[in-house]
This record gives C-alpha cells, structure tokens and sequence, in this order.
C-alpha cells in the first residue's frame, strides 16, 4: 500500500471516529488515571559485556527508552539491548541512554537530539513508535518525521548501524479499553508497515517488525511499558532478529 493509500485511510477512520471524540478522551483520562505514572530508570549509561575490542551504544527514544517499568537502565531496554549486541559481536559495549517520558519522533528531534552527548557510536537504537501512535500521528507526520530523524544520525554517525525497534504491540495490552485499544492497534499496524517500507532499501538501518509470537507471561509492568522481564525478552528477540536477517 503507497503512503497516499495510508494517508486516506487514516483520514477517513478519523472522520468516522470522530462523533466519538469525546467518549474516547475521557476514556482516556480515566485510563492514564488507573495506569498512573512510573519513573523512569536510573543510571543512564554502562557498559555490557566483555572483549578485546570496544563499541559504542546510543539508544534514542520515548518512554521505553527513558525505562519506565524497570529499576536502572541496565535491566531496561538499554542495557538489556547493549547485553545482547556484545554477545553477538564479542564486543564490550559502552552504551548511553538519552531518553524521555512522551515524545514522539518530532519531540526527539526537536528536544532530545540536541542532549547526544559528543563523540563517535557505532550503534545507534531509535525506540519511538509509542507516541506517535497514542498521539495520533498520520502515516505522512510519522514518515517525515522518522525518516529527517534517520537522516540525522546518519549525518553524525555516517558509519553507524541503525536500529529501530517496532511499533507498540497495543493490541496485547491488559489494560486499554476498547474501542480505544482497537483505534490505536490499527494505527499502530499501518505506521509498522509504513516504515518496512520507507527502510526496506536503506543502508545500514534496520526496522524491527511488530513481532508475531511473544510471550506475554510477565512481559508488562502496567500494562503499557515492560517489566524489567519484558525489557530483557524484548531486547534479546530484537538483537536475534536482526542478527538472523541482517548483515551488520
């Protein structure tokens, strides 16, 4: 399906929805109310593994990247993904968070990228997908965005490897309500096959698609951000996948 073709159903799902508007917010509302609110992990950097050679980790996004759900960043999606990246290369991998609570890729651009710290990394994780679906983001804002984001972390690092983790699994979640849940699991789907597309012929940058077979047991923290057992289940299937189908 062209971006067009997304474009126009998103349009008119919204049309459709749109009587519902206010059921939904306050559905919402009361849903965040019942959720409320984690902290985010501490300990924003380290260093996983061992070996001859050392590589460096930035891991850029949303509030799984910041590890709500988790006590520090080395049991959350950080550390967890830097863990799996030196048992695969044999590398020790010194890696670094810069992440925050709500941000969708424009807010990463526009507030988090100027908090990169110097220096050079060979390996750069972009978690963000979460709130451009919560947030509504249409299949062209969500292209735009992610693909001038990609394109400065190319330009910074032209011989970094990219990952990008999937879009959220809301469809799973214990906790959305529906029709909420059905809404945003239908977004969520369209921006996963969006951007197969738009990465599928780029260099060196690696999307991980929504996965097929997960094991839930234990996976959530509050029913919307992972335990520190879904951040470790999480990082090892993504680091697999792209160790599986990918050059790197």
């Amino acid at each position: 399906m062209s971006i067009n073709k997304w474009q126009a159903k998103y349009l008119l799902a919204g049309a459709v929805i749109l009587p519902l508007a206010p059921f939904l917010y306050v559905q919402g509302q009361i849903t965040r109310w019942k959720v409320g609110l984690l902290p985010e992990a501490a300990d924003p950097e380290g260093v996983a593994g061992e070996g001859d050679s050392e590589a460096r980790l930035l891991v850029l996004g949303e509030s799984t990247v910041a590890g709500l759900g988790a006590r520090t960043h080395e049991l959350a999606l950080g550390g967890q993904f830097a863990l799996g990246l030196s048992e695969r290369t044999g590398k020790k991998i010194s890696w670094k968070v810069v992440g925050r609570n709500g941000v969708t890729a424009r807010r990463t651009i526009d507030e988090l990228w100027p908090l990169v710290p110097d220096g050079e990394f060979d390996y750069v994780l972009l978690g963000i997908g979460g709130n451009d679906v919560m947030k509504l983001s249409s299949p062209k804002k969500w292209r735009r965005d992610m693909l001038e984001l990609i394109w400065l972390v190319r330009a910074r690092y032209p011989n970094a490897v990219i990952f990008i983790s999937n879009c959220p699994m809301i469809g799973y979640s214990p906790v959305l309500p529906q029709p909420i849940k059905w809404i945003l699991w239908e977004l969520s789907k369209m921006h996963n096959a969006n951007i197969l597309e738009f990465t599928a012929d780029m260099t060196r940058v690696f999307y991980y698609p929504q996965p097929v077979e997960v094991e839930w047991n234990g996976f959530w923290a509050d029913g919307i951000h992972p335990s520190e057992k879904g951040y470790a289940d999480w990082a090892r299937a993504m680091v697999d996948h792209f160790a599986e189908h990918h050059k790197w």
